[in-house]
């Protein structure tokens, strides 16, 4: 009986063994693939006039409440709070709108009937886009709250969850819905801890793409960056793996979010 068991607990081994390996080489394809078009349409310019801004506003809302409010320290720092993200988010309308990001067009999801309550500003080059918004994160990495907005948002990012392509139906990167991530510092008040940039699966769970705005700087550049090819650590007898970009997506619409309108409160703290 156990001479019989054993071929198979090995094949099973085997089977998964494989199973992980494609599956990580496709989550680093489609990382990969994320960044490139993340870097091809979000310019440098728009980032760094980000940065300055996100950070100026955050000075403002605490000097504002410091020195006009008259608030006890509770209730000073749940007005900064609402302050700050409120002041961010005009600044990044504004800057994005400077840069050539345009509003969703009825404050709706493309090609969906998903409404937005939040200025989702689309950026395009050569037909790839980025539907663009702004989120604060109660730490770095940590994935922001959920609302409506974002929620209707990460729709648009079905198609970038790593699957094997058995079907020829697998990850592919239309417009993409990205965020501006910021982070106060939990120990200066008035300061920002970190800004970073990321992409959130569909279920809403996790990051399908996360770096800092250094980071994400550091590995900018003015060559297209469309046209390198990702690699991938090399194993033997793997089989092919083809990651394929379309221009539109067909988003995927989840059932319906729970009925309410928290996007008319700040972000929590």
């Amino acid at each position: 009986m156990e001479q019989r068991c054993q071929p198979r607990l090995l094949l099973y081994a085997h089977f998964y063994a494989y199973n992980r390996l494609t599956r990580n080489q496709l989550a680093y394809f489609m990382t990969d693939a994320i960044k490139h078009h993340l870097r091809l349409v979000l310019q440098k310019d728009l980032l760094l006039d980000l940065e300055d801004r996100v950070r100026a506003e955050a000075v403002k809302a605490f000097e504002m409440i410091r020195d006009h409010s008259g608030l006890d320290k509770k209730r000073a720092r749940e007005a900064e709070g609402q302050a700050r993200f409120r002041m961010m988010e005009q600044g990044f309308e504004e800057v994005c709108a400077l840069h050539g990001g345009r509003l969703l067009e009825g404050s709706l999801i493309p090609r969906t009937e998903l409404k937005v309550f939040q200025p989702f500003m689309r950026f395009e080059v050569n037909s790839k886009g980025i539907i663009l918004g702004l989120a604060a994160m109660p730490e770095p990495r940590a994935v922001p709250g959920k609302n409506k907005s974002r929620l209707a948002g990460v729709t648009l990012n079905y198609d970038l969850t790593p699957r094997l392509d058995l079907d020829g139906k697998g990850p592919k990167v239309g417009d993409v819905f990205a965020l501006a991530l910021v982070s106060r510092h939990r120990e200066k008040a008035g300061q920002i801890e970190e800004i970073a940039v990321g992409v959130i699966d569909s279920k809403y769970e996790s990051y399908l793409f996360y770096e800092s705005l250094d980071k994400f700087l550091s590995g900018h550049g003015d060559a297209p960056v469309e046209s390198r090819a990702p690699s991938a650590p090399s194993a033997a007898a793997q089989p092919a793996i083809t990651v394929s970009l379309k221009k539109v997506v067909t988003p995927f619409v989840p059932p319906e979010a729970p009925d309410r309108e928290d996007e008319g409160s700040a972000e929590s703290e």
